[in-house]
């Protein structure tokens, strides 16, 4: 999952290259949106202390063995699973379980609520809505004032959870589940950055919170900020799992999409919305264009165009109708020098891969155009 991967059948996405930031079940978003013809790039932000090696897991455990809490919060399935195991293998499993079973327990979503049940539990309590700040309403409007309350912690951050409890008087009992630290091979996430600052990625996946966190920090140690920020603000889809994953994007002024259900089938279909809706659809030689990522879709047929050919295309597109010269498509091919036999070489290769030869003119001593359809030419000329 490292390198890029490529689904050959023409989807929704297809054309697109989507970056994972994902650690855990990245090989199921990537095979979400490899179905529908995305090309992807993955590389873990972070990676995951095994919890049977974490020592502060194993500290709030026996602390919790040792006075029962009068409630428990559990946040995740995975994490709560996580928890139980962990105890089995520390040899606490049961002492766990018999102070649990002497708890009010809340569940924070179904999944939570079957990880709960096949603990041999049951839960007293589950918001309708999936939202921990619904938890912390019905915490509150019970009454915490010198109640002890233990909270299953998942990595990410919990704004103003623990904080507002404290406040009312509760005692808290933070139990943290597994913890995130930045991946031990920068390599693959450096790639990752380089594809976003570079435009070479439409969208950019984050499915938690550290994950986003991450790579702003990888950013900033490398002098990529600013350049990274531009990019998500602009031309790299920004798309998070949900409004916990966003705090750390929006914190620096960047918009994100996310889906109504906090989830990996909703994320993917989201961004088959979002995807083709940007792409830009131009009306050329009687034929539709749709330039995509690293693709062009001719009259809805899928036709892949090397690097240079695609940023030629761009450059035309950006002025649909006008002749743009050989110096401007010179300056947007990457990695080119001065020779303007580069832009013919590269265009002969363009045309060769939309396979309709007409669609762009050449237009003697002066350049090349996209031969935009008279009906809308006389639009773009006034735009």
């Amino acid at each position: 999952m490292d390198d890029e991967l490529q689904q050959p059948e023409h989807g929704p996405l297809a054309g697109f290259t989507v970056g994972v930031t994902a650690a855990r079940r990245a090989e199921e978003l990537g095979a979400l949106l490899q179905r529908r013809g995305a090309t992807v790039l993955h590389a873990p932000a972070l990676r995951i202390v095994p919890l049977a090696d974490d020592g502060e897991l194993l500290a709030a455990t026996k602390e919790i063995i040792g006075q029962v809490p009068d409630v428990v919060v559990a946040t995740t399935a995975i994490g709560f699973r996580g928890w139980i195991e962990a105890a089995e293998g520390w040899g606490i499993g049961e002492q766990l379980l018999g102070r649990l079973r002497g708890a009010q327990l809340l569940a924070r979503g179904p999944k939570v609520k079957g990880a709960i049940r096949a603990a041999g539990l049951t839960e007293e309590w589950s918001p309708t809505s999936e939202s921990m700040a619904e938890v912390l309403d019905r915490l509150l409007e019970e009454g915490v004032d010198g109640r002890r309350i233990a909270v299953q912690l998942h990595g990410e951050p919990l704004p103003g959870f623990v904080e507002s409890l404290r406040a009312a008087g509760a005692e808290v009992v933070p139990v943290p589940v597994y913890r995130w630290l930045p991946p031990e091979d920068t390599g693959p996430l450096d790639r990752l950055l380089d594809a976003a600052v570079s435009r070479g990625l439409d969208a950019l996946t984050f499915t938690s919170a550290p994950a986003a966190a991450s790579l702003l920090d990888r950013a900033e140690a490398r002098g990529l900020t600013g350049e990274l920020l531009t990019a998500l603000g602009h031309d790299v889809l920004p798309a998070c799992v949900g409004p916990v994953t966003a705090l750390p994007l929006q914190s620096r002024g960047v918009d994100t999409v996310q889906p109504e259900r906090f989830r990996l089938g909703p994320l993917v279909q989201l961004l088959c919305q979002e995807l083709p809706a940007r792409a830009r659809v131009l009306p050329v030689a009687g034929h539709r264009l749709e330039i995509r990522g690293h693709a062009v879709l001719v009259d809805g047929e899928l036709k892949p165009v090397p690097p240079a050919g695609m940023s030629l295309l761009r450059a035309l597109s950006r002025r649909p109708g006008w002749v743009v010269g050989r110096a401007d498509l010179l300056r947007a091919l990457p990695g080119t020098g001065r020779d303007e036999h580069a832009v013919e070489t590269a265009m002969a290769r363009l045309r060769t891969a939309l396979g309709t030869p007409k669609l762009i003119q050449t237009v003697v001593k002066r350049g090349y155009r996209l031969a935009l359809d008279p009906a809308t030419d006389a639009k773009y000329a006034d735009a």
